[in-house]
């Protein structure tokens, strides 16, 4: 994720002779630097600390300006839209309780290695530390959340920041760079030079792998009796999916993903054991626990894939970790072979390694292993029963979504809680970056924002929002600005009636005692979305499943909110309970 000669190129000629005479007030030169890393899109909400950058976004037409109803929503937009490209996603919001609403935007971004640029405003610098009114000190909160942030007390200082803030977005590990800007500095005037290249002595992440440690990986590959290739969000960051694929169509291996790698590798392939973890497969699960050799891609083993990491510890293997990050390598698992690089680049190295070496598995022991996987896999954890021909079953929902889309250039956004298992599940993703979800700060209310980013970066594709009745309200005020911008998402709704997942765990950890997680006042949400200018459904038979989504389909130029009513009791398996292995899973209701 280095600085291209394009990109440098492309800065350069952003500043021509007649900027670098000319003087621009620091608002101008905040929007000159975004046209020189040719943003498309801003998401944000004005207020008094940033109505100079605001008039500024007025006087230029290169740059499109989305107006969102919360400030949460605007940063979550952004994300979405940084999650479907790859690009940089900028928000803007103004000082305050526009910071403080922005937060939770932020640490989902931060916690899910997204790259973003926050523009926040704040009181002028002579006002700073003294109380001023809609005043917060916006780096001391940003800083546990974010990967760098900066405070810009000069208005000489600004367009190097900003190159900066963009840089340390997108490269090693990618994640959210807040930049405060007080007022004053952004009325300031001072000559306008965006730097063509950045400098940071104190940040300069390793791209490339060390190539001793990628031989020893090879060996340890080649020599596995029971391999297993264990891939996360890295891979999608790093754009190395076809490199992953590459490599495992090479050694015959059986792969995972993790929720925030699904589509590196494609569900649709025999050697895809599924997602695993707390929700994941037998097959997908088993295989982590009794593999000699894991090689882990661009993932983290956290708490919700590898389950107790006592029980993940009783069986010995030899582990590989690549990441880019060496702060993540042995934080929860110690690991035999680290490679500190880009999961790309490292890829790409090991492949070219296997060809010249001419080394091939041993053939015989990966066809016992893959025996072993196929038992596992005839359990078929996730098939389910229709049960009562008058209820609609999320699963059959969330399947009947997939046969109707897997042929078409399909993005799938969700909320946080059943739901968003259900559509890891069921929705076979074959393409990266194609699932859109909040995996590690695991934030209700972001499936319709998302939708709204990833529409505006994608226009010709079908864009769902797979929901939950409880985690839509969140941030459902945004579907104004679907009206607004023209953004026809299509909004899927699994309403049970409860808040899902914590009615599960209560079911099963708290003895039914469902302490308020049953929603007894929802509204009528076919009439709200009309309110809001759209189309309402509400399906209640499953025979009606699909024509609804057909008909849903049909309305391109709408965003229609089908509002599914679900089975009420329906549970997310399989599961493993708070402290388990990840073995020792729950299968099904009798388990309980």
């Amino acid at each position: 994720m280095e600085i291209s000669k394009a990109e440098i190129v492309s800065a350069a000629a952003a500043t021509s002779s007649q900027d670098k005479n000319a003087e621009l007030m620091g608002a101008e030169i905040l929007v000159r630097a975004l046209q020189a890393e040719n943003v498309k899109y801003v998401w944000g909400y004005p207020g008094g600390a940033v109505l100079y950058i605001y008039d500024a976004f007025y006087k230029q037409d290169t740059i499109q300006h989305v107006l969102v109803r919360h400030e949460q929503a605007a940063v979550h937009a952004a994300d979405g839209y940084a999650r479907a490209t790859g690009d940089v996603g900028v928000a803007l919001v103004t000082s305050g309780p526009g910071v403080t609403n922005a937060i939770t935007g932020i640490a989902t971004a931060y916690m899910d290695s997204i790259p973003m640029v926050i523009i926040t405003g704040q009181v002028p610098t002579h006002a700073i530390g003294l109380d001023a009114f809609q005043e917060c000190d916006t780096v001391g909160i940003t800083r546990p959340i974010v990967k760098h942030n900066f405070l810009v007390k000069d208005v000489r200082d600004l367009a190097g920041t900003l190159r900066k803030a963009f840089h340390i977005a997108k490269t090693g590990r990618p994640g959210p760079v807040v930049v405060d800007i007080p007022k004053d500095v952004s009325f300031k005037k001072c000559q306008f030079e965006y730097p063509a290249a950045v400098e940071m002595r104190s940040y300069s992440p390793v791209r490339k792998g060390h190539g001793g440690q990628i031989r020893k990986a090879l060996q340890l590959l080649m020599n596995a009796k029971r391999p297993y290739i264990y891939t996360g969000g890295g891979v999608l960051l790093s754009n190395a999916s076809q490199e992953l694929r590459t490599l495992v169509d090479m050694l015959g291996y059986p792969c995972t993903n993790t929720l925030m790698g699904l589509g590196a590798y494609p569900a649709s392939d025999r050697k895809f054991l599924g997602m695993l973890g707390m929700h994941g497969t037998i097959e997908a699960n088993n295989a982590m626990q009794h593999c000699d050799v894991l090689l882990a891609v661009g993932a983290r083993f956290d708490d919700r894939v590898i389950g107790n990491p006592k029980h993940f510890a009783q069986n010995e293997r030899k582990i590989i970790h690549i990441d880019i990050d060496p702060s993540s390598i042995s934080k929860r698992v110690k690991v035999d072979i680290p490679i500190v690089g880009d999961v790309k680049d490292v890829l790409t190295e090991l492949i070219a390694m296997i060809k010249e070496s001419g080394l091939k598995p041993d053939a015989n022991a990966l066809g016992g292993w893959w025996d072993t996987i196929e038992t596992w896999r005839k359990r078929e954890c996730l098939k389910y029963s229709m049960g009562s021909p008058d209820v609609i079953k999320p699963q059959y929902v969330v399947e009947t979504l997939w046969n109707m889309t897997k042929d078409v250039e399909t993005y799938i956004t969700s909320d946080v809680g059943q739901h968003q298992m259900w559509a890891a599940q069921y929705y076979r993703f074959d393409q990266p970056r194609r699932w859109i979800n909040s995996g590690g700060l695991g934030t209700m209310g972001v499936g319709i924002p998302y939708a709204m980013g990833v529409k505006l970066a994608k226009p010709d594709a079908e864009v769902f929002c797979i929901t939950g009745e409880g985690s839509v309200q969140m941030c459902i005020q945004e579907l104004s600005t679907c009206l607004q911008y023209n953004t026809p998402i299509k909004i899927v709704s699994l309403n049970n009636r409860y808040l899902g997942m914590v009615r599960q765990w209560q079911e099963v950890e708290y003895a039914g005692r469902y302490s308020s997680s049953y929603m007894d006042a929802l509204p009528n949400f076919v009439k709200l979305a009309e309110a809001y200018g759209h189309v309402g459904m509400l399906i209640e038979r499953p025979q009606d499943v699909e024509p609804a989504l057909r008909e849903a389909r049909k309305l391109k130029d709408r965003t229609v909110f089908m509002d599914f009513r679900t089975d009420p009791t329906e549970n997310v398996f399989p599961m493993v309970q708070a402290g388990k292995g990840i073995t020792e899973m729950l299968l099904g209701s009798e388990d309980l």
